[in-house]
């Protein structure tokens, strides 16, 4: 969170926190964000904003925008929580308005203009008609009009033009809704890639997301630690089985790998129920190279050895292949993945280098983990004493247990 801060000075920095936080853990991580210098959240659906809510992080502690929901959604809920509300559609004003009135206080709406994307957002044709309910709204004391803003297609490609033409629509937008005098406290663009590499697009607040985590968005640019990142999830596990098996031994299922001598094999116990993703099994016919798995050491320390997931991942477990001179023992903790630059640069394995062997991006890896591997949350020390008082008391609800 200070490193991007600190690539965003002028701007106020929301920590995006969605889908558990990319599977870190909604609440501790928001805490931990919040720590760092974030001053507000940022939720896809409003239970997550609500769980925030109700953790006991108060507007006080920081605010929280939400923006995804269908017609009918518990709008005057997210209301009565003073949790700030997006607006991307004719529809969404009319229902804020009744929350707002049901309530009996004014709803904070941020208006989600489609600059290009092509996704959620009010069309730039369609302004007039939204700004002209939301005018009518806010004379009545029924809405206060936080903020203007829209989502990157192109961030990830620094210096794509769409987006400084994105920015430019935005802009037009902000100044469509000023003449018709509802113009906008806020206005926000950036996601992680653009708080890195786009100035132009950090407005008044910036929203990252993967890079609240430590990873980066623009892995083709560098390792996470050129922009001051450290990926803050480690992955252990803890063999299970060690075993010697004659050379020309199948390994997992339709034996697509086959070991090449004698040798030793690890059963490590997670698999595609856990968010391991099958598509990372080694082997097969072009002989794909499986995700790494560091063995011998934890990260950070000397020694170890990568190794690659040796055949399919299964739905429980995977295999390793530690080759014929293994030391390792069952009950020897792996690492998955964890803190680091990457196989290629310091050999510790990342989420990107998971995410390069599956044939998708870092924020998958992350983000599904499932609800059987316990999170260990450390660092605690950084928190204020109120911050602990609210984490001790969602330790005592979560469904994951201390490591």
């Amino acid at each position: 969170m200070r490193a991007l801060a600190g690539a965003a000075p002028s701007a106020a920095v929301m920590a995006v926190v969605k889908a558990d936080a990319y599977g870190h853990g909604l609440v501790p991580s928001a805490l931990g964000a919040l720590a760092g210098g974030a001053t507000w959240l940022g939720t896809a659906q409003p239970g997550e904003a609500l769980a925030l809510r109700a953790a006991g992080i108060g507007p006080d502690r920081a605010r929280i925008l939400t923006w995804l929901y269908a017609p009918g959604a518990a709008l005057r809920d997210l209301v009565e929580a003073d949790v700030d509300v997006s607006v991307a559609a004719r529809w969404a004003v009319d229902e804020v308005v009744a929350a707002a009135r049901a309530a009996g206080r004014t709803a904070r709406v941020h208006l989600a203009v489609d600059t290009g994307l092509g996704r959620n957002g009010i069309m730039p044709a369609d302004l007039p008609d939204v700004l002209d309910a939301v005018a009518r709204a806010r004379a009545e004391g029924a809405v206060q009009v936080v903020g203007m803003w829209s989502h990157l297609a192109f961030a990830d490609e620094p210096g794509h033009p769409t987006v400084a033409a994105q920015a430019d629509v935005l802009d037009d937008a902000v100044r469509r809704a000023e003449r018709a005098g509802v113009g906008p406290e806020l206005r926000h663009l950036a996601n992680s890639a653009a708080t890195l590499t786009a100035p132009r697009t950090h407005y008044d607040l910036v929203r990252p997301g993967l890079a609240v985590w430590g990873l980066t968005p623009v892995p083709q640019l560098g390792p996470p630690s050129w922009y001051g990142l450290r990926p803050a999830m480690t992955l252990e596990a803890r063999l299970a089985t060690v075993k010697r098996v004659p050379g020309g031994h199948g390994v997992s299922y339709s034996h697509h790998y086959t070991t090449p001598r004698d040798t030793t094999l690890g059963v490590v116990p997670l698999g595609y129920g856990d968010g391991i993703p099958r598509h990372a099994s080694g082997g097969g016919p072009a002989g794909t190279p499986g995700g790494p798995v560091l063995v011998g050491a934890r990260p950070g320390a000397p020694g170890g050895r990568v190794l690659r997931v040796a055949g399919r991942v299964c739905m429980d477990q995977l295999v390793l292949d530690l080759g014929p001179g293994a030391t390792e023992r069952a009950g020897d903790v792996v690492t998955l993945f964890g803190a680091g630059d990457g196989v290629e640069h310091d050999g510790v394995p990342t989420a990107e280098d998971w995410a390069q062997a599956a044939g998708t991006i870092s924020y998958e890896i992350t983000t599904r983990l499932g609800g059987r591997v316990p999170r260990e949350h450390v660092g605690v020390h950084v928190l204020d004493d109120g911050a602990r008082a609210i984490l001790a008391g969602h330790r005592s609800t979560e469904r994951t247990v201390r490591a």
